[in-house]
């Protein structure tokens, strides 16, 4: 049981890592003993959350743009050229676009869809061999992939093309699931409601959280825990699943 939740000495690949969930994600692992790459586009953001999380732990940051095919490649042979296995991936790194129906535009359409949903299926594509060399039956390698509570309810933000992905990240997530499961890979989502971060920063926190059955925004032990627990030996008989991490306003609808 001591090392059922264990992921010590695992390799973990988090996308977005900079800030936001995805810093939380990192923080997380590498606080619980596991080498950790972030990879993010700005480079001043990305070096001073991994200068922070390299005091806790082991933690190495990889500029990366994934919203083009050549950016995903480039990431790819980034991991590559420092290790050989991976036995986590994080498809965190994400972008939003809100704008009313009738004037929705389609390169906000086009910048979500690439980034949230295509990007995220060719980087766990080109990643497969290193998920394959680190995955054995009695320890599963996992892709998470972060989707989003407004994947499974109605947004009152005008987010067409990102409720839109988010909800095409869990169909790919069970796909993923059921076609890797001989290769000892297990794909599992977890859908986040309130987090502080970049796209929650421009909303009303009040009225957020008025919305909340838990009373509060969610934390970094809950996004962390949540993950670690898809990331380690205790979650290997579940794969193609979708973990919705609320605080309870999906249950409240």
């Amino acid at each position: 049981m001591k090392s059922l939740f264990s992921v010590a000495g695992k390799t973990v690949l988090i996308t977005g890592g900079s800030r936001g969930i995805g810093a939380m994600l990192a923080e997380g692992f590498v606080r619980s003993g596991a080498t950790v790459f972030i990879s993010a586009r700005k480079v001043g953001e990305l070096e001073d959350c991994c200068a922070r999380l390299a005091k806790l732990g082991d933690c190495r940051s990889l500029i990366a743009d994934l919203s083009t095919t050549a950016g995903v490649q480039a990431l790819v042979d980034a991991v590559a050229q420092h290790t050989d296995t991976l036995d986590v991936l994080i498809n965190n790194a994400g972008a939003s676009w809100g704008a009313p129906l009738d004037q929705f535009p389609e390169s906000g359409w086009d910048k979500v869809m690439n980034l949230n949903l295509k990007s995220l299926f060719f980087l766990s594509q080109q990643l497969l061999p290193l998920l394959r060399r680190a995955a054995r039956p009695e320890a599963y390698a996992s892709i998470i992939n972060i989707s989003s509570v407004y994947a499974l309810m109605h947004s009152p933000l005008n987010t067409y093309s990102y409720s839109a992905s988010k909800a095409a990240v869990i169909a790919l997530t069970r796909q993923l699931a059921a076609d890797l499961q001989a290769d000892h890979i297990k794909v599992n989502a977890i859908a986040p409601g309130y987090f502080p971060s970049a796209m929650t920063a421009p909303l009303d926190e009040q009225a957020m959280v008025a919305e909340i059955p838990a009373g509060r925004m969610g934390r970094l032990e809950d996004i962390a825990g949540t993950a670690i627990y898809l990331a380690s030996t205790a979650s290997d008989y579940m794969t193609g699943r979708t973990l919705a991490l609320d605080g309870g306003i999906l249950a409240s609808r």
